[in-house]
């Protein structure tokens, strides 16, 4: 069985070594909409394949931390990140060109991570991330496989990931991204109980 929780940001990018000249000369933005799809070997004791509500936390933190942000490759030039990083309070600099594909493989990883990373306590340790659906226009989008992220000619490292603090400051844990990066954990509230 497969689940689908759809998100929306906003969001800059320029896309360099593209064909369209619009799209690598220019910083512009997209209305984003991201449709993340989990599947499961078996349903959880809610009889769910994982609850909409706990991906309301760490998930859709991170998710968030994409909205109102410029994103951009960290292999831009110097002058260029500086002036994202003086000039806009949301920025995101990322180990991959901002592209939709490479977006979708890095939203794809990094709710595989937080849910990895995540102590599971009510029967839903098999839930995983099945694909992402990153829409970019209203006509076009990529979507990510795990088949994308495990056999891609460069591995996603989420440590080289750096958000600005006002991204971070928006979170509910603003230290999440630093835990997750050096391999912390994080647990699920347990559900209470019907007295039968």
């Amino acid at each position: 069985m497969i689940i689908r929780k759809l998100y929306r940001f906003e969001a800059a990018h320029i896309v360099r070594d593209c064909s369209s000249e619009r799209c690598r000369l220019s910083l512009h933005g997209h209305s984003f909409r991201c449709e993340l799809l989990l599947t499961a070997d078996r349903l959880d004791r809610g009889q769910m394949v994982y609850d909409f509500g706990l991906l309301k936390g760490l998930v859709g933190d991170f998710l968030d931390g994409f909205d109102h942000a410029v994103l951009f490759w960290e292999r831009e030039a110097p002058a260029f990140r500086r002036a994202m990083k003086t000039h806009s309070a949301r920025w995101v600099q990322l180990p991959v060109s901002p592209t939709a594909e490479q977006l979708a493989r890095l939203i794809f990883v990094g709710c595989q991570a937080f849910l990895d990373a995540t102590d599971k306590v009510n029967g839903d340790q098999t839930a995983r991330v099945h694909s992402v659906i990153l829409h970019e226009t209203e006509t076009g989008y990529a979507q990510c496989f795990r088949a994308d992220v495990d056999a891609a000619q460069d591995a996603i490292d989420l440590r080289r990931v750096i958000w600005a603090d006002a991204v971070k400051a928006d979170w509910k844990d603003p230290k999440m991204w630093d835990k997750l990066a050096a391999g912390g954990r994080f647990k699920n509230p347990k559900p209470p109980r019907l007295k039968r």
